[in-house]
């Protein structure tokens, strides 16, 4: 099977809302918006198996120094085959010039997972959110 990786925003609300609900995340549960904030952000890279949106990765930059990976997903029927890694290859190319590319694991396996793909993990480092709604 071939994958096709794009760099646009041919992806539709249903595209992005059977993706982001595949890997149970809630931001699929509001499709509309998820579609408008991934058109808002700097840089998509999607992957397609002919005309499913199998994968995506999305990134916000300050335009110089760092880059923050906001989504990485891969619907789990494709998943081993190489295409997050392949996604994360891309955006360490496109911001090799970059200080710094940040993410965020939220759990243990994602920590082993971005360090096999070059990632380092930073301890004494806390994430911190609040939840609006």
């Amino acid at each position: 099977m071939e994958i096709i990786y794009k760099r646009d925003n041919s992806y539709s609300t249903d595209d992005v809302r059977e993706l982001f609900l595949s890997v149970d995340w809630i931001s699929g549960k509001y499709p509309e918006r998820l579609k408008r904030a991934l058109d808002n952000c700097e840089t998509v890279i999607t992957a397609w198996a002919g005309d499913k949106l199998v994968g995506l990765i999305n990134v916000i930059d300050d335009g110089e120094l760092t880059a923050y990976i906001h989504y990485l997903c891969v619907n789990p029927e494709y998943q081993g085959l190489g295409i997050g890694g392949e996604l994360l290859k891309q955006i360490r190319e496109k911001y090799r010039d970059y200080l710094y590319i940040i993410v965020i694991a939220e759990n243990e396996n994602l920590i082993e997972y971005y360090k096999k793909n070059g990632f380092e993990h930073i301890s004494g480092r806390f994430v911190l959110e609040v939840q609006n709604g």
